[in-house]
């Protein structure tokens, strides 16, 4: 039986668990039909992985068990997963041929293209290099409610486009191409949206670390 106090940790680990399970499931499909079965598979894994984010978040705090473990491997699992989500969506896998007159054209199904993973890394790239700065400093730079939202967000997009582009490939071209891509790029300009107040907050985290000199 595990005891209270390393319920959180557990969950936060389990998560990567999930997140491998998501990753092996999902490399067995491939856009239009190949695989349905282990793309919703690979749904079902994903949706579970960000409960336990939740999960272990909420019951820390509630039972004021936040430790040093969690503060650390919390948020690397949530970029493995998330990452780790936005690079197979932006894959081969997904990818779509088409042809406009006498051009080829690629199309992503999933509306996620390379440069918006280039993106959504160089985020968390910038915002993990001034957390470490900072707490290096001896500075507490907690996480923002934008990041938090930004997390919701993404963990939401994904599973829907997946549900989409998986369970009603040939609709791809019509409303569910547009909704794919709708939440892409909200999920971009969301992404930058919550790294502006980390941009806004190297002023005074500059000013506090030259008055600790």
């Amino acid at each position: 039986m595990i005891r209270r106090e390393y319920i959180p940790n557990f969950l936060t680990l389990l998560r990567v668990v999930f997140a491998a399970g998501f990753f092996g499931a999902l490399s067995f499909y491939r856009f239009p039909d190949t695989g349905v079965f282990w793309g919703n598979i690979a749904i079902g894994l994903f949706v579970i992985a960000a409960i336990t984010d939740y999960l272990d978040g909420s019951l820390a705090r509630r039972w004021n068990v936040v430790s040093n473990f969690g503060r650390i491997m919390d948020p690397f699992c949530d970029k493995v997963l998330i990452l780790g989500a936005f690079i197979y969506l932006s894959g081969g896998r997904f990818m779509v041929e088409q042809w406009f007159e006498e051009d080829r054209l690629l199309n992503m199904a999933s509306g996620v293209y390379p440069w918006m993973v280039v993106v959504i890394l160089a985020r968390e790239l910038f915002v993990t290099s001034i957390r470490g700065v900072a707490e290096s400093s001896g500075i507490a730079f907690g996480a923002k409610f934008s990041g938090k939202l930004k997390m919701i967000f993404q963990s939401i997009a994904i599973p829907i486009v997946l549900l989409l582009v998986v369970n009603w490939p040939s609709q791809q071209h019509d409303l569910i191409f547009w909704i794919c891509n709708g939440l892409m790029w909200s999920t971009i300009v969301i992404t930058i949206w919550s790294g502006m107040p980390y941009v806004i907050g190297i002023r005074s985290l500059l000013h506090q670390a030259n008055s600790h000199d």
